[in-house]
């Protein structure tokens, strides 16, 4: 057979980034399909207006919705319409994927996070598993990852510190705001450890990437400076693969043993077809798996590598949520004022306290808790001021002294929970039978449940969280935990295992069933840790690049 290429990789992100650019630097002739469009740091600005109140970087939900099945507590289930309902899963539809958007808190899963059935046990209801890799396995790529992307930081020693091959991040840490050093003493008080946060955002220039400029909008923005470690800025702008953007893969064909075409629509929707020696799947969770159950034949009739029925099941998204609590002017110094007013400036911290902590004899796995100042997203900001303290609509002069008031003498600062969402039964991916997407496909339905103990961990991080603020002096602190999973964070679907009856791929992420399939997003984790993915993702696509690299030397 003549191939076009030697890999052909569908996403560009996270998962799909690293397999390019390690191939391509091997000498190897690559093509990257990605459905979105190409975006440089010229064409990035913090417009507020595109990210809040229009789809710059994710597809409009009348071309492309979602169907979200949501499983009630007594068993029942709620269709919506991702359309009409404006519920929408999408997070990054551009060259580099969503970790254009990402806040960039880069936290390594711990020794224990692979093996979490052995070491906690079964839990009723849930599908958790150990893996099939251990820490030791990623501990070189999770270097790696600090060197060629790029990860900012300073390593404390604390209780749940996971071993390090080396004793420093590559780059020193960032500037930091100094209510941190308020956040320091109330952890001391609290008899807290109290954790910088690493940051996939480089603090000095680097080649063709400008350091960090201190915007504060990170979180849903892409960088303007090239400073964040997105896919595109970090790795494909460094290499030779050919990145086709606005190309959206419709269907995987293959013969009994091997992928054998893919096929993707380019913005005028014309069909083109790709033969490549290796396919590489990296299109996002929740899309991989539907393109997956999309593609159909007669060796494969519920869809392809689907044969054991595990194609979509196990989706896990990161459990927890998320709190707050309010600094005012009234109850500070002069000094702490200008402390607190420091503009731009990081405030990188976390707690892990409880990434494992027992409760009535019984050992738990909990979780991390990231702390951070409100975005500067000024819209969103003024928008929670809409309402006086009676709940009543304000408007005119009244709005404008309360939104002045509270942007100028006082500052919100929050935190983010993570936690696992266990696997189950309820919780996977599937194609519905009649709606279609613009590419005239079925659009994918979202099976959502989330564990009780997501709750239960959740909850137990939070109250800890509130004691920090209240040592701080906070006030007005709140805090929610719910079962309502996060678009940005997203992972199974297509989990990796030693037993192909179980499992979709085996440990190097190929399809059991076809010899030239690989999935290296976030599809492949049989649990996620209790951090943010994107490291993770990132390292075990350096992984699986050296081993393809070994079937195409052989």
């Amino acid at each position: 057979m003549k191939y076009d290429y030697d890999v052909c990789i569908v996403g560009s992100g996270a998962g799909g980034a690293p397999i390019a650019y390690e191939l391509s630097h091997a000498g190897y002739k690559v093509l990257v399909l990605e459905k979105g469009k190409s975006f440089k740091e010229e064409d990035i600005s913090k417009d507020e207006l595109a990210v809040s109140r229009r789809d710059l970087f994710t597809p409009k939900l009348d071309e492309e919705k979602h169907i979200i099945n949501d499983r009630e507590k007594d068993g029942s289930i709620t269709r919506y319409d991702g359309e009409e309902y404006s519920w929408s899963f999408w997070n990054g539809s551009m060259v580099g994927g969503s970790s254009n958007l990402m806040s960039g808190y880069f936290h390594r899963m711990k020794p224990n996070d692979f093996k979490l059935k052995s070491v906690f046990g079964e839990v009723k209801g849930a599908n958790v598993v150990d893996w099939c890799i251990n820490y030791e396995d990623l501990e070189h790529y999770y270097e790696k990852v600090e060197r060629v992307v790029g990860v900012s930081g300073e390593v404390k020693k604390h209780s749940f510190l996971e071993p390090r091959s080396t004793a420093k991040f590559p780059h020193v840490k960032l500037e930091e705001n100094k209510v941190t050093e308020w956040f320091d003493t109330a952890c001391e008080n609290l008899g807290f450890e109290s954790i910088s946060t690493p940051r996939a955002i480089i603090s000095r220039s680097e080649g063709k990437r400008n350091a960090c400029s201190y915007s504060n909008f990170c979180g849903s923005y892409a960088c303007a400076t090239g400073a964040k470690g997105s896919a595109r800025a970090a790795l494909l702008q460094k290499c030779s693969a050919e990145v086709r953007a606005e190309s959206f893969v419709y269907k995987l064909e293959s013969d009994v043993e091997k992928i054998t075409a893919v096929y993707y629509y380019d913005k005028d929707l014309k069909s083109h077809a790709i033969k490549a020696k290796i396919f590489v799947l990296s299109a996002q969770a929740i899309e991989s798996s539907r393109l997956l159950l999309n593609s159909k034949n007669k060796y494969f009739p519920h869809g392809m590598a689907n044969n054991n029925g595990e194609v979509g099941k196990n989706l896990i998204f990161s459990a927890g949520g998320s709190g707050q609590g309010r600094f005012n002017f009234e109850d500070l110094t002069e000094k702490q004022r200008r402390e607190l007013m420091q503009r731009g400036l990081f405030f990188n911290r976390s707690l892990q306290d409880w990434y494992e902590y027992e409760e009535k004899g019984k050992n738990f796995k909990g979780g991390t808790i990231d702390f951070l100042f409100e975005h500067a997203n000024v819209i969103s900001r003024a928008s929670r001021e809409l309402y006086n303290d009676k709940g009543e609509l304000i408007w005119g002069k009244e709005l404008q002294e309360k939104i002045k008031k509270q942007l100028t003498t006082s500052k919100v600062l929050s935190f983010e929970v993570f936690n696992d969402w266990l696997p189950t039964d309820a919780c996977f991916v599937s194609v519905d039978a009649h709606e279609k997407d613009k590419f005239h496909m079925p659009v994918g339905v979202i099976n959502l449940w989330g564990h009780p103990q997501d709750l239960k961990v959740g909850e137990h991080l939070a109250k800890n969280a509130v004691k920090v603020l209240k040592e701080m002096g906070a006030k007005d602190i709140s805090y929610n935990i719910s079962a309502a999973p996060p678009p940005n964070l997203v992972a199974g679907g297509c989990r990796f295992g030693e037993d192909a009856k179980t499992s979709v791929l085996d440990k190097n992420c190929k399809a059991h069933a076809l010899e030239n399939l690989y999935v290296t997003d976030a599809s492949f984790m049989p649990t996620g840790g209790s951090v943010p993915y994107t490291w993770t993702i990132y390292a075990n696509s350096f992984r699986v690049a050296d081993e393809i690299k070994k079937v195409l030397q052989g």
